[in-house]
């Protein structure tokens, strides 16, 4: 089964949309019934992201929409806020990791494609996160990216390893123990030309057990794709997606995610520029409630 991310806005309206098999002209007559009068254009933008409602008149219609769609109060309403380029990265452990590593903000690579690839070990255990990555040059000399790894559990972050696979090698790497945060260098071998493309590879191993694996966006990618697969004698009760506005921001949006024939999940998003989306999961509990 394929998942979508739950957000944000023109992602959850374009899906409701989907959902319920209107057609953009039957929306606006709906609409227009209530006396709120919005044209198609404007409605196919804010489904595909090219424009957010924020005029009084604009909101009034997206709530409109939530009852039309039979959506929960404030499902597209409350993912409507001030738009901003990118998670927060300054802040917290992140943040004075990133501070020491030269460029670490810099929008030098055009993200085109990145999966994360998560694999859960029959003890329950992540046995690998791998990451591939598509990216293109937007100067030129550009020869490395930072890979951010941030949440791991207190006294954990010194035991996860990043290991090269494909097209790069490893260069310098931090990490903050308190905060559960890593940063590293990604070294391609050779400098690119701007618009040249990279294709590069690695694995995050972190012996530590977890339940939640996410993606910050920090400036606008193509395509993102989060696979989290399970051994099959260790399979969950329960998986969920999620999408959440920043790093430190609570849950927004949960969409419960079934397993495929293959023990596995997964969620897309396109063409988010900020925002965090992942997938977390519960394990069955045993009769004297441990999990």
């Amino acid at each position: 089964m394929i998942g979508r991310v739950p957000g944000p806005f023109h992602v959850v309206l374009r899906e409701a949309i989907h959902q319920r098999g209107l057609p953009l002209e039957r929306l606006r007559s709906r609409l227009a019934q209530q006396g709120i009068r919005v044209g198609l254009a404007t409605l196919s933008d804010w489904q595909h992201g090219r424009t957010s409602p924020r005029r009084p008149h604009s909101l009034k219609a997206v709530g409109a929409l939530e009852e039309i769609l039979e959506l929960p109060p404030r499902t597209l309403t409350g993912l409507l806020r001030a738009p901003r380029l990118g998670v927060d990265e300054r802040s917290g452990a992140l943040g004075e990791l990133l501070q020491a590593v030269p460029r670490a903000y810099s929008w030098d690579l055009e993200p085109i494609t990145v999966e994360h690839t998560v694999t859960v070990g029959a003890d329950r255990r992540t046995a690998t996160l791998g990451i591939r990555s598509l990216v293109r040059a937007r100067r030129d000399g550009v020869d490395r990216t930072t890979l951010r790894y941030f949440g791991a559990q207190d006294g954990v972050i010194d035991q996860v390893a990043v290991r090269p696979v494909r097209n790069c090698a490893t260069g310098r790497l931090l990490r903050h123990d308190p905060g559960g945060a890593l940063v590293v260098e990604v070294l391609f071998g050779q400098p690119l030309a701007a618009g040249e493309t990279w294709l590069y590879e690695c694995e995050v191993h972190n012996p530590a057990a977890s339940t939640d694996f996410a993606h910050g966006f920090r400036q606008p990618e193509g395509t993102f794709l989060l696979e989290v697969r399970f051994h099959p004698d260790a399979l969950p009760a329960v998986v969920r997606g999620y999408y959440r506005a920043d790093l430190y921001d609570g849950r927004h949006r949960v969409t419960e995610l079934p397993l495929n024939t293959h023990h596995a999940v997964h969620i897309t998003a396109e063409g988010m520029a900020a925002g965090v989306v992942g997938i977390n999961w519960e394990w069955q509990r045993s009769p004297d409630g441990d999990p």
